[in-house]
């Protein structure tokens, strides 16, 4: 006779009590009880072992949801082989009840260590990597955790971390993880993607292992408020405070990590559990930690141009960089990068939002006044959570006394801030390159005409920096500042690149002569070693030196990620990518080399997104839709492809390398009259102004012309032409990459795959 439902739920509400036998399992107690489970230890008869038993509780088994929720998670778990992962020995039913068996653990629950109060640094590290090793395992299986905390982590007698509770796991080719508008998990430890019932993936569990490996440091969690919602907003936008605020035993690296598993956006937080996973393992080798004090941290702005001739702001803005670059030699200081803080420049803001918008503790900011030979600068530095002046200054000197002024100031901020300079510290921080301040003005003025980006502000840039040359011939930023401005040139096609290269070699082997511990002198011989020369070996290593010297330089480590993205090292090249726009978040170059990075390695949908979020951050800047243009060529949306590149091209007056990528994807998109326009186009420019072979290339490959396209692209190669140095990765060239030319090419150019 046919089972009813209230059988069912007659059945599912027997009641496990000790001394019963099911199967071939004695229970003995019951030890521990959620909201998915009853969990009971009990003797295995057969194999003279102890077992835990989980039951499903007898309320949700006539739940349809819940039973399959319950046998997924045996499934789930069972799935895995590994010492750092609970071991599921079978699953089963017990008079409507299911339940599976699982291995017993003595020990005790991580969340129990926590509470005590008693964990050490370093078993706090030494656990977390085991959970990292866990999910490694569990990650690679295609399974998602959801429900990372120190409740669901056990911690054997042998010291040995484990993971339970798959219940809210999701495994790939299962289900889709996590439907839009779920939000599966523990408040106190979701991620932001979880709270906002978006589709998760590995990132999510990393996101929560970090709330949870900031919870062993401190004893506390980063996102708490005085209920769920409350909790919920902390964690999409607020900031957790600093770990030595609540251990000094903390050292920088471990708050690195930390800060990068808990980044808001996925994209740049931690992108494999493996990479978390290092990093740990790499503290671990650190004999002692060092204890320090609480940082300190400031933004300096831009100075406010009170002289009566408005292109004096040259002048104040590079005195506010020039005080930037001098602190940010100061281990115990953390100081906004320079794009960061002058992104806030002409807004109308309180000093004491601005800090807040920023999470540092104090401002600086100030004015100057020059009339002729004469200057008059005012300072002061801001307490941000009070508001009061912590010191000020009105300086009414000669131009010739900038160097002091700039000296006095760095020392005064450091004075009162009560930051530990260190061995050398002073002799760094007020280091100066020239004492002649008309080389100096000219100096700025170069820089400032530079960071402009334009043919005709790299143009003026070079006049700047040879002219204070004149003045100073052993003034060696300025001949690094020429060195740059003839590679940018090169890069973007501005220039011929073997005129150009050569022009910066020499410029950059005499400021190296003159002076050979500035880092960013080893930051562009890095990368013209890359694009010129194609050693790369030579390029890392001059990197390498580069972030030795200034560890905190974004434009050093965007030009190591740009390296590693050439020589296919995915893992590294985000590495690298990632620490610049730590370092520099609104650097608008680093987030569209970041979507770049993202399109060379197939990545196409992250890719689109970080470049949309680029043009949110900045709708000018050109070489965005540049990069979108690759993006959605790459994804064959020919016609959004078009129109980015198009953009791009009307914003640069049709530069080569807009024109020529255009002629690309017309032929790709099979549009061949407008590709062969692209051609006429590009020989008008050639009359006018320096068109790489390479472009040229592009289109006769986009039109199936392979003898043209490698002739053209062997052209480029005696130019040597520096976007060549991307061949090994660029997707849209996968229409030459069957010809045995290509790999030629490949060699031809140092990178035989």
């Amino acid at each position: 006779m046919p089972r009813s439902e209230s059988d069912d739920r007659t059945r599912s509400n027997v009641q496990i009590q000790k001394d019963i036998q099911i199967g071939h399992y004695r229970v003995l107690e019951r030890i521990g009880a959620g909201g998915m489970g009853e969990v009971y230890l009990a003797e295995d008869t057969e194999l003279n072992r102890k077992v835990a038993l989980k039951f499903l509780p007898s309320h949700l088994c006539p739940d349809a949801d819940c039973r399959a929720r319950f046998k997924r998670e045996a499934q789930a778990a069972a799935m895995l082989s590994h010492p750092n992962i609970v071991t599921i020995h079978e699953v089963n039913e017990y008079r409507g009840r299911p339940y599976f068996v699982m291995e017993h653990l003595q020990g005790k629950t991580l969340k129990t260590m926590v509470d005590s109060g008693d964990l050490p640094l370093r078993t706090a590290l030494d656990l977390a990597a085991q959970v990292c090793a866990g999910l490694a395992k569990a990650h690679q299986a295609g399974i998602v955790h959801r429900d990372i905390k120190p409740a669901n982590i056990v911690v054997d007698d042998d010291g040995r971390a484990r993971i339970l509770d798959f219940g809210l796991a999701a495994v790939k080719g299962t289900e889709k993880i996590t439907q839009t508008g779920s939000t599966l998990g523990t408040v106190n430890y979701m991620s932001p993607e979880q709270v906002r019932g978006e589709e998760l993936d590995a990132r999510s569990d990393i996101f929560s292992l970090g709330i949870v490996l900031y919870e062993m440091i401190t004893g506390r969690l980063p996102f708490k408020g005085d209920n769920d919602v409350a909790t919920t907003h902390a964690i999409v936008y607020s900031e957790p405070e600093s770990l030595s605020r609540f251990n000094s035993a903390v050292p920088d690296a471990l708050e690195m990590v930390v800060i990068k598993a808990l980044t808001k956006d996925k994209n740049l937080r931690y992108q494999q559990i493996n990479d978390v996973l290092v990093d740990l393992k790499g503290l671990n080798q650190l004999p002692t930690f060092r204890v320090r004090t609480k940082k300190s941290s400031i933004v300096v702005l831009p100075f406010a141009n009170l002289s009566p001739e408005p292109e004096q702001e040259y002048f104040c803005d590079g005195m506010a960089e020039e005080i930037i670059n001098a602190l940010s030699h100061t281990e115990e200081l953390q100081v906004v990068a320079r794009t960061t803080a002058f992104s806030f420049k002409g807004q109308a803001l309180d000093v004491r939002e601005i800090g807040r918008r920023l999470g540092v503790k104090t401002v600086l900011e100030g004015s100057v006044r020059r009339s002729g030979n004469r200057l008059r600068i005012t300072t002061q530095l801001i307490d941000v959570a009070s508001g009061y002046h912590i010191w000020s200054e009105k300086f009414d000197r000669e131009l010739e006394d900038v160097f002091a002024i700039q000296d006095e100031i760095s020392l005064a901020v450091v004075e009162h801030l009560k930051v530990q300079l260190g061995i050398g510290g002073k002799a760094r921080l007020i280091k100066r390159y020239t004492d002649d301040p008309v080389a100096y003005g000219l100096y700025l003025k170069g820089r400032y005409f530079w960071n402009r980006r334009h043919e005709g502000g790299m143009q003026q840039a070079i006049a700047c920096f040879e002219e204070a040359i004149e003045k100073d011939p052993l003034y060696t930023p300025a001949h690094v500042g020429v060195a740059d401005s003839y590679g940018q040139m090169a890069v973007w096609s501005l220039m011929r690149p073997r005129d150009a290269f050569e022009k910066g070699k020499e410029a950059l082997a005499k400021g190296i002569q003159i002076d050979d511990t500035l880092a960013e002198a080893y930051v562009c011989n890095g990368w013209i070693k890359m694009f010129y020369d194609w050693d790369y070996s030579a390029a890392e290593a001059n990197l390498v030196h580069a972030l030795e010297l200034s560890p905190n330089s974004a434009h050093g480590h965007r030009w190591y990620a740009i390296l590693l993205q050439g020589q296919g090292r995915e893992q590294e090249c985000y590495r690298e990518i990632t620490r610049s726009l730590e370092i520099d978040p609104v650097l608008l170059m680093t987030n569209a080399v970041f979507g770049l990075s993202l399109y060379r390695f197939h990545d196409y949908e992250r890719s689109e997104a970080q470049l949309k979020r680029t043009l949110e951050l900045e709708s000018d800047f050109a070489p965005t839709y540049l990069f979108l243009g690759f993006t959605y060529a790459a994804t064959r949306a020919w016609d959004e492809a078009i129109g980015a590149l198009t953009t791009y091209n009307r914003m640069t007056l049709n530069a080569p390398i807009g024109v020529g990528h255009l002629g690309l994807v017309y032929g790709l998109a099979g549009r061949q009259d407008e590709a062969f326009a692209t051609l006429n186009q590009l020989n008008e420019l050639s009359g006018q102004k320096y068109v790489s072979p390479f472009y040229v290339a592009l289109v006769h490959a986009g039109l199936g012309q392979r003898d043209r396209a490698f002739e053209h692209m062997d052209s480029a190669v005696k130019e040597r032409e520096p976007w060549l140095t991307g061949l090994r990765g660029i997707p849209f060239l996968d229409c030459l990459r069957s010809d045995p030319r290509f790999e030629e090419l490949l060699r031809k150019v140092g990178l035989e795959s």
